[in-house]
């Protein structure tokens, strides 16, 4: 299950456990980074590259819950994956409350770990897909002229040309040199993907 660009981080106080996990992960041909504690983990927070955390929910100091919500505070949206004792099974599903996407009951087989670090590393890798495509179309949305913009409201409300002449007070045959100017601008081959992009960036008729 090679991971190219992927970077695991493993949070439990128990050494033997961090350098197994971490171990079976890199054999596995995923980066793994490990912390001995949520405290320790969030002190390097700012410099470290994210794509899932592995995190026990029983651990001196910050718990696992601890850390998710400090996570939360902090914005960072990131597949969190709880191990947790049998008898903590309660706190696991408090945790999936607070934002994490999966928990395991140990001992739990290496195979189930990696299929569940496979599950969080597609999600981690779908939402990033998201952020850099929500980006990319806002910096092109930036470059449009208040009309064109105007325009690209009327396109997504449904309505006809003649109807958004109408409403700006200009001629049909401007909308079309504006619409035409939108989807060289906005790199759209249809106005279906016209419409899918300006959805995605939420936009919606100014009222």
């Amino acid at each position: 299950m090679p991971s190219e660009g992927a970077i695991v981080h493993i949070i439990d106080d128990d050494d033997a456990l961090r350098d197994s996990l971490t171990f079976l992960l890199r054999t596995a041909q995923i980066e793994a980074q490990s912390h001995s504690s949520a405290a320790a983990f969030l002190d390097v927070l700012p410099e470290m590259t994210l794509s899932c955390i592995i995190t026990d929910v029983r651990m001196p100091g910050l718990s696992g819950i601890d850390l998710l919500k400090r996570l939360k505070e902090l914005k960072v949206d990131v597949p969190v994956i709880v191990i947790t004792g049998h008898a903590d099974v309660p706190l696991a599903v408090e945790a999936m409350k607070f934002g994490a996407t999966d928990f395991l009951e140990k001992p739990f087989d290496d195979d189930v770990l990696l299929a569940s670090v496979d599950s969080a590393l597609k999600l981690w890798r779908g939402e990033a897909r998201r952020h850099i495509e929500r980006s990319t179309i806002d910096s092109k949305l930036a470059a449009l002229s208040n009309r064109e913009r105007d325009v690209l409201e009327g396109l997504v409300a449904g309505r006809a040309n003649k109807q958004i002449a109408f409403d700006l007070g200009i001629s049909p045959r401007t909308v079309e040199i504006y619409r035409a100017n939108l989807m060289e601008k906005m790199q759209a081959k249809s106005l279906s993907e016209l419409v899918r992009m300006a959805l995605i960036a939420n936009i919606v008729e100014r009222g």
